[in-house]
């Protein structure tokens, strides 16, 4: 299994083992890593490797955000990036405490690329008619991305678990 961690944090993986697919031939990401995942994954099935599946927990979804949202993060980033970090943390908690994470930096262009990422049904498609199963995990009270329109996006081409009661780091 190859995991993919979100946007500056590393090893989180054990938030999700209760869901992870230990096998060599599943790719996995969480937030920001599942873009990494997917595109692992388009780059292995173009290589002729075997992929069996793809799971993407909370994937970044930023579809229906605004230029100006995205702008805002951008800028907020930049002007104090632990600050913006702290916060992200405890959005992606909520409504519970932070739990420990660790963490590495980010950097504004990874903040800009999962921003304004844009998903490829088509690209999904291919990958499902290559024989990957595609695995998407949202978390009803996800404060970071809007699960309920990535849930309408992903449920034509994935198993979609939607978790009611999680958020972001789908902690009930």
């Amino acid at each position: 299994m190859k995991f993919y961690s979100g946007f500056s944090l590393k090893d989180e993986s054990c938030f999700f083992e209760a869901f992870l697919n230990d096998s060599d031939y599943t790719a996995c990401g969480f937030s920001y890593g599942a873009i990494k995942a997917f595109e692992y994954v388009k780059n292995q099935l173009a290589c002729g490797k075997r992929v069996d599946t793809l799971q993407l927990f909370s994937p970044a979804f930023f579809h229906n955000k605004s230029d100006s949202f995205k702008k805002l993060q951008l800028r907020a980033f930049s002007k104090n990036p632990t600050n913006y970090l702290n916060t992200f943390l405890t959005s992606c908690f909520f409504p519970h405490a932070n739990i420990d994470v660790q963490r590495v930096d980010g950097n504004l262009e990874e903040l800009e690329e999962l921003l304004y990422y844009e998903w490829s049904i088509s690209e999904l498609k291919k990958m499902c008619n290559k024989g990957v199963k595609i695995e998407v995990y949202l978390g009803g009270k996800d404060k970071i991305i809007d699960a309920q329109s990535a849930r309408e996006f992903f449920k034509e081409i994935a198993t979609v678990v939607y978790i009611k009661d999680a958020n972001h780091f789908l902690y009930i």
